[in-house]
Formats: C-alpha cells, sequence, structure tokens
C-alpha cells in the first residue's frame, strides 16, 4: 500500500457489506453525522479508515482483502480497512462497556441510587473486551504506520479511548488526534467507574497531541477532570496538559453540516414525493421532533409537555399536530425496548384523552425516514429539541437551516448547540417541564417579524460554520501543533 497521509479510525466505517444473495456482497454506505463529516476530509486527501467489522459481508471482505481495500463511492486515494475480532470480545467491547456503561455516565443517565453494579462480569468486560478490542484496532494503526510513518492519526469517540496508549507504546513519534463526539460529564460522575477504568480512559486520551470535543464546556470538563482525577498540571489560559513530560492541546471545534448538500436534499425530488403526502394532512400549527429512541433525547418529557399544553390552551384543539419521528435505537438493549414502550403507551394515552375521531394530537411514526424528516424539517412551526445532554445535536442545524415558515427552535441547555444557536432559540431546561409548556406556547404565539429574525441569525451561523469550516479548523491546529502541513499541495486536486 502506497504511504498515506490520513488514517482515520472509527468503530464503523464508511460503508458496510451485506450479503447480496447471489454469492457476494453490497456496499451501503454509513448513515450517521460522523460518517459524512469525515467524507468531505477524505475528500481531499489520501486516506485508510480502519474500523471494525460488523456485518457478515464485512467479514468477507476483510479476509478477501487480507488487509486494505477500495471504498465503493469515495476516492480513489480512499482505502478501507477492516478489524476482525471474535464475537465475544466485540460484545463486551461494545455491548457492555461503550453501551451502556459509557454512553450512560457520559449522558448522565445512571439512575445511581440502584445502577450500575461494577461486578464480575462488568470488570471482565472491561479488561478481556473493551482494552482487547482497542488493542486491535491500534494493531491495525501500528501496522499502517509502518508504511505511512508521517501520517495523522485521527481516532473518533467513546468507543476507542484507550486505543490512543496502545499506538503510543509502539509508535511513540505518531501524530495522533481525537475526537469525543459525546458530552464530557463533570469529573466526579466518572467516579461511578473503577479508578483503574477511569484513570485509563483518560491517560489514554493524554496519549494524544490533541484532544477534541463539541464544545467549550466538554473541553473544560476534560481539563477539569485530568486536575482532579490525575492531579495533573493544566493550563486553563492555554487549554493544555502535562502529561509524561509531553503537552497535551484539549480543543473545541463544533461540528456542523454541509449546508449545501442538506440545502439540495431539501429541493429534491424524494423530498417533494413526501412533502406532497405530508403537505395534505397539515393542521394549521405543527411541532414537530426528529431523533433516535433514545434515552438522552428525553422524548417523554417531551410528550408530556404538550400534553400539559392543550390541558391549559384549548384554543389549539384540532389545530396542532406533534409530528414525531423516531428510530428505534439498541432494542438489544433492554432499557431501549422499555423506553419505547412507554413512549408508545404514553402517546396513546394523550391522543386518546385529547383526540377525536377527526383529530389525532401526536402523529407517531417508529422509522427513518429522511426525506419525510426533512419534509417535516421545512414546514414545522416549531421544532423542540429538549435533548437531557447531546454532544451537539445536528437535528437543530439541519431542520432550522431548510424551514419555510419562520419556525421557532426550542433547544435545551445541556445541547452542545446552544453554545452557536442558543442566543436565536428559546432556551429551556430539559427537566423543567413547565418551562417547556411555556416554551411551546410562546414560540406558537411570537410574531411572525421575531421568528423570521431568529431563524435568519440561525442560518447565518450554519451557513457560515459549516463542515468544511469544521474541518479546516482541526487540521490548521494540527498542522499548528505538529509544525507541518497534513493536506498535500495538490490536496484540492
Amino acid at each position: 500500500m502506497e504511504g498515506r497521509p490520513l488514517i482515520l479510525v472509527s468503530n464503523r466505517g464508511p460503508v458496510g457489506f451485506i450479503d447480496d444473495g447471489e454469492g457476494g456482497t453490497r456496499a451501503e454506505r454509513s448513515g450517521g453525522g460522523l460518517v459524512t463529516a469525515l467524507t468531505g476530509l477524505i475528500d481531499l486527501v489520501p486516506a485508510l479508515w480502519i474500523s471494525a467489522a460488523i456485518e457478515d459481508g464485512d467479514f468477507r471482505v476483510a479476509a478477501e482483502a487480507d488487509g486494505p481495500f477500495p471504498v465503493p463511492g469515495a476516492g480513489r486515494d480512499t482505502a478501507g480497512r477492516f478489524v476482525v475480532m471474535h464475537s465475544e470480545v466485540y460484545e463486551r467491547y461494545y455491548n457492555v462497556v461503550a453501551n451502556p456503561m459509557l454512553w450512560f455516565i457520559q449522558h448522565y443517565l445512571w439512575d445511581l441510587s440502584n445502577v450500575p453494579d461494577i461486578r464480575d462480569e462488568e470488570l471482565a468486560a472491561w479488561s478481556e473486551g473493551y482494552l482487547v478490542a482497542n488493542d486491535i484496532f491500534a494493531d491495525a494503526v501500528v501496522d499502517a504506520l509502518a508504511t505511512s510513518p508521517d501520517a495523522v492519526v485521527m481516532i473518533h469517540d467513546y468507543h476507542l479511548y484507550t486505543t490512543p496508549a496502545s499506538i503510543r507504546g509502539r509508535a511513540p513519534g505518531a501524530f495522533l488526534h481525537f475526537f469525543v463526539h459525546i458530552p464530557w460529564p463533570q469529573p466526579d460522575y466518572w467516579r461511578v467507574l473503577p479508578p483503574h477504568i477511569r484513570d485509563a480512559i483518560i491517560a489514554g486520551l493524554l496519549s494524544c497531541d490533541i484532544v477534541a470535543f463539541h464544545t467549550q464546556r466538554y473541553a473544560r470538563n476534560f481539563l477539569l477532570s485530568c486536575e482532579d482525577l490525575l492531579g495533573l498540571e493544566v493550563d486553563y489560559a492555554n487549554l493544555t496538559v502535562r502529561y509524561r513530560d509531553r503537552t497535551v492541546a484539549v480543543r473545541h471545534y463544533p461540528i456542523s453540516i454541509d449546508a449545501d448538500g442538506f440545502s439540495a436534499l431539501a429541493t429534491s425530488e424524494s423530498v417533494a414525493a413526501e412533502e406532497a403526502t405530508f403537505l395534505r394532512r397539515r393542521r394549521r400549527h405543527l411541532i414537530a421532533r426528529v431523533d433516535r429512541t433514545d434515552l438522552s433525547k428525553n422524548i417523554l418529557r417531551g410528550f408530556t409537555a404538550f400534553d400539559v399544553f392543550l390541558d391549559r390552551h384549548p384554543e389549539f384543539h384540532e389545530d396542532i399536530t406533534f409530528f414525531a419521528m423516531l428510530q428505534p435505537s439498541r432494542q438489544d438493549v433492554p432499557e431501549y425496548v422499555e423506553y419505547v414502550e412507554r413512549i408508545t403507551e404514553l402517546v396513546s394515552r394523550i391522543n386518546t384523552k385529547h383526540g377525536n375521531t377527526d383529530w389525532m394530537p401526536i402523529d407517531l411514526r417508529f422509522e427513518n425516514n429522511l426525506p419525510l424528516a426533512v419534509a417535516a424539517y421545512k414546514h414545522f412551526d416549531v421544532m423542540l429539541v429538549n435533548s437531557i445532554f447531546d454532544g451537539m445535536n445536528l437535528v437543530a442545524k439541519e431542520s432550522m437551516l431548510v424551514n419555510e415558515r419562520d419556525g421557532v427552535l426550542i433547544l435545551s441547555e445541556n445541547v452542545g448547540a446552544v453554545e452557536e444557536i442558543g442566543a436565536y432559540s428559546l432556551v429551556i431546561n430539559p427537566f423543567d417541564v413547565e418551562a417547556q409548556v411555556e416554551a411551546l406556547h410562546q414560540a406558537l404565539s411570537m410574531p411572525r417579524a421575531e421568528r423570521r429574525a431568529r431563524g435568519d441569525a440561525i442560518r447565518k451561523v450554519i451557513n457560515e460554520n459549516d463542515i468544511a469550516r469544521w474541518l479546516q479548523a482541526q487540521v490548521a491546529d494540527i498542522e499548528h501543533i505538529r509544525g507541518r502541513a497534513v493536506l498535500p499541495p495538490h490536496g484540492d486536486g
């Protein structure tokens, strides 16, 4: 393999392979904002993307390639490489430690009077699952660095916290960049984990040259964690940490969207088809939300607030619809199965209580239909984003970018996007149902001129701070700290 100046590492890669029913495989582009964001970077620079084999087709491609393989749909200079691990290792790494253990800690979701219990099973999942899986990822990176010793290694998200330490031990001169895409909680919440686990997580990140987050708040929480939990020297003015005679930079780069690409999607035929059906059923007022059925999304409190709103404002009866598209998430985890059941029961109760044969207050859809979601984005009056905690939340940006009705954004104060667009949104505390009821009424009663001014201001921020700027800011810091270019002179070709 020819040398590549960029090595990307994430649990899920840009494509997955499924059996095509004819003895071969078919590539499917992976969903999610991370893949979309990083695709813009691999269009500029030759890259190797290392990820886990997950689907049956992935294992077949990994075996046939026995190393890097061309990534369908990506540039000719982009290669993929699957790491393969035993199913029990992956189960412990992904479905015990990463989810729910780390996800729940980083979104403040544990009911600490009852759970978690850290027992032999959890400790074994850490030592025989998470650490083993991270070492397997590191093996692939070290192997790639043998042919590309000057490559920048960009590692992504909570699945891979100990990968950098494993790399650093074998490739001490490597330039390592880590991006945490979910919230980083305050130090005391990390005390849910035994000291040897939380210390290994932080030490793993500090094996990098740059540790990055979406917001100032999360970057500051990480610095506090380094100081409080590991007793390290922290420079809050320059956002650095001293660790093992090295200076680690801690930065924040708020992720965004491809504004031009998403605007083009909003005018596509697939969206227009959904839009026609959607508008035929539209009432005078429309509240919308689009989420995964993750506990962090705070869906139940949002519906409860709407229930109270209908109690207090009968003048809106039969004149309003709450459209909710919810994509089922992690239905192999009992807590998530129960959450979907509770959502369904609550919506049924609200619709029975307030609705009639001609009007159903909540239009609930359990599906993943991007064209329909974008149709809702274009025509809502109120978009509700009331997450308990969220790294960024791109729905807030996508929906406001393409909205055509001067819609108002209700935004949780614990969502990363609040640092950029909170000044132009109605910001609420996600646990305060009364505040959400009031925000719904304020948004629906707001004069059109104010709604338009708020929306225009949000769109200006999104267009100015798009995904290209997110990437450029990181590349600039990497080049400054490393002292040489990431992108080759022909990188724009």
